[in-house]
């Protein structure tokens, strides 16, 4: 069946809030060397697309201009050069922009088949979450069996999935949380969870011996207070900050007690390693959602044209888990 020449996709028409969010017609991408086209049967919303769309943080050069970072959906075109997927293949992957759309273009080494028994919808809500927490918690903060580990924002996508995971491979885990509801959600998931308006979480982390590895998404006055939470020897992962890039620290602290503070953001990194990330999640992750082991906690499911909305419902913090849209 021929491709259409347009499809159906939401774009930024101006810097702004969630209703700059509009429905629009555009010309279907063509996969280039080394590509996929995707058409998309879901897509995941994201805390990046949320600041692209409020003219904070541009795409990498090249990209679409359209949001969406994931999405689930079907094989339709492969690029020169590409081996690994077929039309037909069902996938889910990693995107450099464009999912906010019927149909998307991405590196073929950056998708990954859906694992059985996850919907099109769950797939969805695998990609962004999964690169993250896998190469920031794991690659770079280094967590093993044993340690102590803390995640702030428990009950979002990047906690529900850090949480499942380091628990998984043998670590104690905690995590913060704004409500009571939201820290019965992280204990459900195997954290050690604590409501931040009302519990002393870095007295608690001390008490605890404090943490070996901190994944942390709130900078700002959090980052002084996760320094403190650290053990001797305790590394700090900053992969967002929500609350503020700007701390004033002191440093001596950081060399008296040996502890490494660093953090990365996945989008602006290369092909080849984001492609390295996903053999990782393909040979250690993937079994794991296979098994039941792990799987994505799901918040709510809008239309692609109801974007603003999922946009909204994000910002205002209410959410447990991941928000996708249907777009097919």
């Amino acid at each position: 069946m021929p491709l259409p020449d347009t499809m159906r996709a939401v774009e930024i028409s101006a810097p702004g809030g969630p209703e700059v969010l509009t429905p629009t017609t555009r010309p279907v991408p063509v996969p280039g060397p080394g590509e996929i086209l995707i058409a998309v049967d879901h897509a995941g919303v994201n805390r990046p697309d949320a600041l692209q769309r409020a003219g904070a943080y541009d795409p990498p050069k090249g990209a679409s201009d359209l949001p969406g970072l994931e999405c689930s959906g079907t094989v339709v075109g492969v690029g020169a050069g590409v081996s690994r997927w077929n039309a037909g293949d069902r996938v889910c992957a990693l995107l450099p922009g464009g999912g906010y759309a019927e149909y998307v273009t991405t590196p073929a080494d950056h998708a990954l088949r859906i694992p059985d028994g996850l919907s099109m919808a769950q797939a969805a809500a695998l990609p962004e979450t999964y690169f993250t927490v896998w190469t920031n918690v794991f690659d770079r903060g280094g967590l093993r069996g044993g340690e102590r580990f803390l995640v702030h924002g428990g009950t979002s996508g990047i906690g529900t999935t850090a949480i499942q995971l380091a628990r998984t491979f043998g670590a104690r885990v905690f995590a913060t949380a704004g409500s009571d509801e939201k820290v019965a959600v992280c204990d459900g998931l195997g954290a050690e969870a604590m409501n931040y308006r009302d519990t002393d979480w870095v007295q608690a982390l001390r008490d605890a011996g404090g943490a070996d590895l901190i994944l942390d998404m709130v900078g700002g006055d959090y980052i002084n207070r996760n320094l403190r939470a650290l053990a001797d020897d305790g590394r700090l992962v900053q992969i967002a900050l929500l609350q503020g890039a700007s701390a004033e620290v002191n440093f001596a602290q950081i060399m008296v007690r040996r502890l490494t503070v660093t953090g990365s953001t996945l989008r602006p990194q290369s092909v080849l390693a984001k492609a390295r990330i996903a053999e990782k999640l393909r040979e250690k992750v993937w079994p794991l959602l296979e098994a039941g082991t792990v799987a994505p906690v799901m918040d709510q499911v809008f239309d692609l044209e109801d974007a603003a909305a999922a946009h909204a419902r994000m910002e205002a913090g209410d959410h447990i888990g991941k928000i996708v849209l249907r777009v097919r």
